[in-house]
This record gives structure tokens, sequence and C-alpha cells, in this order.
């Protein structure tokens, strides 16, 4: 991204104006999709005030779950790179909405609109009867 990219657009990672503002913060680590977290000043219940500046588009559903529960000052353990998954956990997906990998139902458009017919159990609603 270019000088004016970083000035003028918030979308696409931290600007110009949020890179000056980390000044006398605390980078508190990163995660495995890049997004890099900071601590530094009071919130207005005086708690330690927490941000991520994210690496690519600003999708809060790109910040694992580890790093969700700092965030929200859940834990005041900074989550630790070293902590292996369990293997029954599946890493955790952006938001899938709007794109190609997005949940369409059967009878959506997308799929061709074509619904299975009803089986029996649906009886539709007459205002007559």
């Amino acid at each position: 991204m270019g000088i004016l990219g970083s000035i003028f657009t918030w979308w696409n990672g931290a600007t110009i104006g949020t890179t000056l503002a980390l000044r006398g913060k605390q980078k508190m680590g990163s995660d495995s999709l890049g997004n890099v977290y900071w601590m530094g000043g009071k919130d207005t219940a005086g708690r330690p005030r927490r941000w991520v500046i994210y690496n690519g588009a600003n999708d809060a559903s790109r910040v694992p779950p580890e790093w969700f529960g700092w965030l929200h000052q859940q834990s005041d353990d900074v989550p630790d790179q070293s902590v292996q998954p369990r293997a029954w956990e599946q890493p955790p997906l952006p938001n899938q909405t709007g794109t190609a990998l997005a949940y369409r139902p059967p009878g959506a458009l997308e799929k061709g609109g074509q619904r299975v017919r009803a089986t029996g159990d649906y009886e539709a609603w007459s205002p007559e009867g």
C-alpha cells in the first residue's frame, strides 16, 4: 500500500494517524495471521486499553479466539504462540459472507434455485380455514 493509501484508507490496515498514535504504546505480540496487538493508556473504565492492527482487511472475525479473550479483558495473560491446539480444534476462519465459500442453503439462487419438495409434514396456511 502506498503512502496515499495509508493516509486515506482505513479498511486495508492502519492509517498514518493510527501509526503515529502508537508512539509510547507497548506491542504485546502478534498472531499467525500477522495481526499485531497493542496496549497502552486507559479506557473510560480505567482499564488498560487494548487494540489490534490488522494485517490486511479490517475484519473482526480474523482475530483468533485466544487474542479475542485478551482484547476483551477476559484474560490478563498475553496468549502464548507455543500453546498447541488440541487435536479436535480447527483453525479459525474469517467471515465467509460475500465470498464464493459462503454458506448457501439448498434452494438458494446461487445453487440453481431448486428446493426439495415438502415431505408431507407441512400444511400451508389458508385464510379461509
